[in-house]
């Protein structure tokens, strides 16, 4: 199922997720870039340990792009449990 980016509440909690992390990161003394590069790190990451036809909904996802959700909802829901909520 292809949600819109704007109305997709999955999209809307990984984007909250991302917010909420590079808040700690920075609270943590990490400038805004830093962050954010930390978070690409992350991504990256990711990217090496999953399957190869997730990577372009990560590249996606990282660059404020609507992705297809389809094959990339279930690991935002593993998501939550990996960030500890």
């Amino acid at each position: 199922m292809m949600c819109r980016f704007e109305s997709c509440p999955r999209y809307q909690n990984f984007l909250m997720m991302i917010n909420e992390l590079k808040t700690k990161l920075t609270d943590l003394g990490l400038s805004e870039e830093m962050a954010t590069k930390a978070i690409s790190t992350v991504a990256e990451f990711t990217k090496s340990k999953l399957p190869e036809q997730l990577h372009s909904a990560i590249d996606d996802v990282m660059a404020g792009k609507n992705p297809d959700l389809g094959a990339l909802g279930g690991l935002i829901g593993g998501l939550k449990g990996f960030f500890g909520k």
